[in-house]
């Protein structure tokens, strides 16, 4: 089963900055809303920060920023884009500020219950960390998958070809 742990404003803090390091590729880190529900992966562990959205976010990517070893690929909800003012107030001021926030890194927007399914897959396997806020803004979570920083997708798909020429040589099958 998932945990869930509420922690002192500060000890969410100490949690990232402890498993941080040992997390790695295939990792995650979402910061989701107060509505955000309780997972039961196994590998889905869930800390109530009691602390602004927006804040533990520029938190986790400064932590993030000064690692050696893993940076994010950013997954937003896609329903974000769509909710509006008039219903949720403060939504285009919250748009424009996680805009700002995550200016030169590479964005996606994938359908909420998407996500979730990834993050309950993943749980099975690896680590998980969900740091829940107090926003009340639906549709707000940040999902941080984590990838190697040092080896990128470019490098892997090169490092793949050439196995993939060495074994058309020696006559060997390279397994996918």
């Amino acid at each position: 089963m998932a945990s869930v742990t509420g922690v002192a404003q500060n000890g969410w803090q100490q949690k990232v900055t402890d498993e941080l390091p040992l997390m790695g590729h295939r990792n995650w880190i979402v910061i989701v809303d107060s509505a955000y529900p309780l997972q039961s992966s196994s590998g889905v562990e869930t800390i109530e920060t009691g602390m602004d959205q927006l804040a533990v976010l520029d938190y986790v990517l400064g932590a993030l920023k000064d690692s050696q070893h893993v940076r994010p690929l950013v997954h937003l909800d896609e329903e974000l884009q769509y909710v509006p003012e008039q219903e949720s107030p403060g939504v285009d001021q919250y748009r424009r500020q996680l805009k700002d926030r995550l200016a030169g890194t590479p964005v996606d927007s994938i359908l909420h219950q998407t996500l979730i399914d990834r993050l309950n897959d993943t749980g099975k396997s690896f680590h998980v960390l969900v740091l829940k806020t107090n926003m009340t803004i639906p549709y707000t979570s940040v999902f941080l998958q984590l990838d190697c920083k040092y080896w990128s997708a470019a490098s892997e798909a090169k490092l793949r070809e050439v196995m993939k020429a060495s074994d058309q040589r020696h006559g060997n099958k390279t397994e996918k």
